[in-house]
This record gives structure tokens, C-alpha cells and sequence, in this order.
């Protein structure tokens, strides 16, 4: 091949090669270039998922001003203590999951970094059992829609379809987080400083973040509605 026919190879491999195989693990130019492209990436996904949501939550709104009795005496029968307990965990996960992200701009504080992934992790996990206990005593009430319902209003039946959907969908976003920030902390563990050469702890926490905030909606809907009086 001609030298004229080397630098065009060479120009076209520069220019045409993939973006990255990998968050991380680039140069400088690269990880700005992905830092970018990763935090709009996941600003799009909470954009549509805030949308998802949205349209949750509008249906609620909906149906609790036309059976506002109803939806307020099926909210009483809810443990509030549970979700305060929840609401609590969370929130605090989250504090920690900033500290984390924070953390990972600077090398030095690898440490504090896995630190707090950590206790974000198992703060997560909290909160899941907590649920679990929590639907335990909701399936021990009867409180589930279907023939053996226990309370005799029949929108109350509607509070608790929403209330069962949205934790549902809530707890299997929480589980993706989970799943993300444990995969931060194995490839850590893995190849130290991996965490400070990629912008996914920012990500991840971002998507945590997203989930504290749906949790914020849904408490105040479910565990409040009814018992200002």
C-alpha cells in the first residue's frame, strides 16, 4: 500500500472507530465525550419514565377526586409506620448515593467511594424488606382486590389496584438500581480506579435519584391521604 494509501487507513480508523467499548478507561478528550453522552443518555431514559409515571399518577388524581371518601379511608388502612420507615431508608440512601458520586471525582477518595455505594446498596435492600414485611401484613388484611376483599366501599378497591402497581413498579426500579450500583462495586473491586476513569457512578446515581424522587410522590398518595383530620 502506498504511503498516501497509509495515512487515509490510518485518518479513517481515527475518525470512524467506535465511540468507546467501555465507559471509561479513555483519555481525557474521550471521557468528556462520554461523560456527555452518558448523562444525556440518562436524562432521556428519566425523561420518558418521568412521562410513565406522570400518566400513573394523573390516573390517581383522576380517580381520587371522584371517590375522594373512598380513596381516603383505603389509605388509612395502610402502614404508615412501614412507609415511613421506607421513606426514611430512602431518602437517606440517596444522601448517600450523592456523597458517592461526588466522591468519584477524586481519586483519592476511593474509599469513601465504595464506602458509600455500600451503604447505599444495603440501605436499598432495607427498604425491600421492609416492603416485603409490609405486603405480608397487606395479604394477611386482605387487603388485595379481588372477591375476599376486606373493606366494603367499592372504590377502595381502586386505591389499593394503584397502590399495589405503583410499589410494585417502584420496587423493580429500585431492584435495577441495586443491580447497578453492585455492578460498580464488583468491577471496582475488580480493577481499582475503574470508578474515577468512567462516568457511570454519575450515572447510576442519577437513576437512584430518579427513584427517591418517585417514592417522594408516592408516599404522601398512599400513607397520608386521610389522616390530616
Amino acid at each position: 500500500m502506498s504511503a498516501g494509501g497509509d495515512t487515509l487507513a490510518r485518518t479513517a480508523e481515527r475518525h470512524l472507530r467506535e465511540p468507546w467499548d467501555e465507559l471509561g478507561l479513555q483519555g481525557p478528550p474521550a471521557f468528556a465525550y462520554q461523560r456527555a453522552g452518558a448523562t444525556f443518555g440518562i436524562w432521556i431514559f428519566i425523561a420518558s419514565e418521568v412521562l410513565f409515571f406522570g400518566a400513573l399518577f394523573l390516573l390517581y388524581t383522576a380517580m381520587r377526586l371522584e371517590h375522594a371518601a373512598d380513596f381516603a379511608a383505603a389509605a388509612r388502612e395502610t402502614n404508615i409506620v412501614y412507609g415511613t420507615l421506607n421513606t426514611v431508608l430512602l431518602l437517606t440512601s440517596g444522601l448517600f448515593a450523592a456523597i458517592a458520586s461526588q466522591a468519584a471525582e477524586r481519586e483519592g477518595l476511593r474509599r469513601l467511594t465504595l464506602w458509600c455505594l455500600t451503604i447505599t446498596v444495603l440501605l436499598g435492600l432495607a427498604f425491600m424488606v421492609v416492603k416485603g414485611l409490609e405486603y405480608h401484613e397487606d395479604f394477611e388484611k386482605n387487603l388485595v382486590p379481588g372477591a375476599h376483599f376486606a373493606l366494603e366501599r367499592p372504590a377502595t378497591q381502586l386505591f389499593f389496584g394503584f397502590y399495589w402497581l405503583s410499589t410494585a413498579l417502584h420496587a423493580v426500579h429500585l431492584s435495577i438500581g441495586i443491580g447497578l450500583v453492585l455492578r460498580l462495586i464488583w468491577k471496582e473491586w475488580r480493577a481499582p480506579g475503574f470508578l474515577f476513569e468512567s462516568p457511570q457512578v454519575e450515572v447510576a446515581m442519577l437513576y437512584w435519584g430518579f427513584v427517591d424522587m418517585i417514592w417522594i410522590f408516592l408516599y404522601p398518595m398512599l400513607y397520608l391521604d386521610g389522616r390530616s383530620g
